[in-house]
């Protein structure tokens, strides 16, 4: 079977104001969901931009908690995980915003911050062995 130019044309009326019409509808609604579509990808990290293990220090500014403790997290293109010890979710957007969920045992605690570059701070807060703290964190690329 054979489709030609020929054939089309002969089964589409052009002149039929709903073909026009729906050919200016689609036209308009992809003049109008590329940009859209191009602004929502620029939001988003590109990925491997962030890739790599990082080491974060957590300080205590507030509650009854240790003052410094350290972990390993791993970023891969959006997302970040555990590099030992723990439970870690979470993900990195435009301009290296990064939020976190982490969990060892019974303490959680999350965390909202930016990474530019190799380094990165921020701040957390959570219930780490029963007692409510909260404070900032600065990672490094290792």
């Amino acid at each position: 079977m054979t489709i030609s130019a020929r054939s089309i044309a002969v089964h589409t009326d052009f002149r039929h104001p709903r073909a026009l019409r729906w050919i200016f509808a689609a036209a308009a609604l992809a003049a109008v969901a590329a940009p859209a579509a191009a602004e929502a990808a620029a939001r988003i990290a590109r990925p491997g931009t962030y890739d790599g293990v990082w080491n974060v220090v957590f300080a205590t500014q507030a509650g009854n908690c240790s003052s410094n403790n350290s972990v390993p997290f791993t970023v891969i293109g959006t997302r970040v995980s555990s590099a030992g010890g723990g439970k870690v979710t979470g993900g990195i957007g435009r301009g290296g915003a990064v939020s976190v969920n982490i969990s060892v045992g019974a303490s959680k605690a999350t965390g909202n911050g930016r990474l530019v570059g190799n380094s990165g701070t921020g701040r957390w807060s959570g219930i780490i062995t029963g007692d409510r703290c909260s404070g900032t964190w600065q990672a490094t690329r290792t």
